[in-house]
């Protein structure tokens, strides 16, 4: 595995594979990396030839300052695991290198980014899609690889690709999840080992609501599935909501979903730690 830091050496080295004839792989992340992300990678390997994944903790997507100061960085560990994983080349840029100037650009992301992490982060996905269209640009990838944990930010990054006119393959790939259902995150090794006790709770009440949602209506089952979590010592819910999994636009009742699928979005806190998790009723 090569690591490269500087724009110029990814645009040349990636540039000339792909003039080759070589499948691009891109697997976009902010490092802390675990088996969610190993899980992206291991899917970029099965279709691509060559295999690029960044670890880049973007600034632009953190309206909360203490957010970015805690978020951890596990750089060394991190390319370990990379070349484990069979990953050509890992991308370690600097703030600097990034934005060697100030990413004034605004995104017209439309409905997508209006509703759940929209109103609650203000600035944080368009702050994903300067990161993301820089990347794009840089390394101009076949396909890119997200989880489906991040379910909004799919959209949203749909949405850019989209609007820049990106010649790429968006692969949404299934959230991997401990053994006791806790969707993994980088931020979960902010849990106290109390709190890391109660987190799985989220998934088990998002399971119970599917049995839920044979019966109830949309609203019903919001309303269980928060007052569920919310019962739970040490746990607080910011939404769940019930949306559309194409537009992510909120339901009122199932038969409003034109996709044929709604998926129910979860953001809660577990003391300081904001965990996020999905399910899909399948209508």
């Amino acid at each position: 595995m090569k690591v490269i830091s500087t724009v110029a050496e990814l645009r040349s080295t990636i540039g000339d594979l792909r003039r080759q004839g070589r499948t691009i792989g891109l697997v976009p992340t902010m490092g802390a990396l675990h088996a969610g992300h190993l899980s992206l990678i291991e899917k970029a390997r099965t279709d691509c030839d060559i295999v690029v994944t960044s670890i880049f903790v973007n600034p632009t997507q953190f309206n909360n300052p203490e957010d970015l100061r805690t978020y951890p960085r596990t750089v060394e560990a991190d390319c370990a695991s990379l070349e484990k994983s069979g990953v050509d080349f890992a991308f370690i840029p600097t703030v600097e290198e990034m934005y060697p100037e100030p990413d004034t650009r605004q995104f017209n992301l439309g409905p997508v980014a209006e509703v759940m992490e929209g109103p609650m982060r203000p600035g944080h996905f368009n702050g994903v899609a300067q990161v993301v269209s820089k990347l794009f640009s840089f390394v101009n990838p076949h396909k890119a690889y997200f989880g489906e944990k991040d379910y909004q930010q799919i959209a949203v990054i749909r949405r850019m690709v989209e609007i820049e006119g990106f010649d790429i393959e968006i692969v949404a790939c299934p959230i991997v999840r401990e053994p006791d259902g806790l969707a993994m995150s980088s931020r979960n090794v902010r849990l106290t080992p109390d709190q890391r006790a109660i987190a799985p709770s989220i998934h088990r009440v998002l399971i119970q609501s599917l049995e839920q949602a044979r019966g109830q209506s949309v609203a019903e089952v919001e309303s269980f599935v928060t007052r569920a979590i919310n019962s739970i010592d040490g746990l607080e819910v910011e939404y769940f909501t019930i949306v559309d999994s194409l537009s992510m636009q909120p339901l009122t009742q199932w038969a409003d979903a034109k996709s044929g699928t709604a998926v129910g979005c979860v953001t809660v806190y577990c003391g300081e730690v904001r965990l996020i998790d999905n399910i899909t009723y399948a209508l």
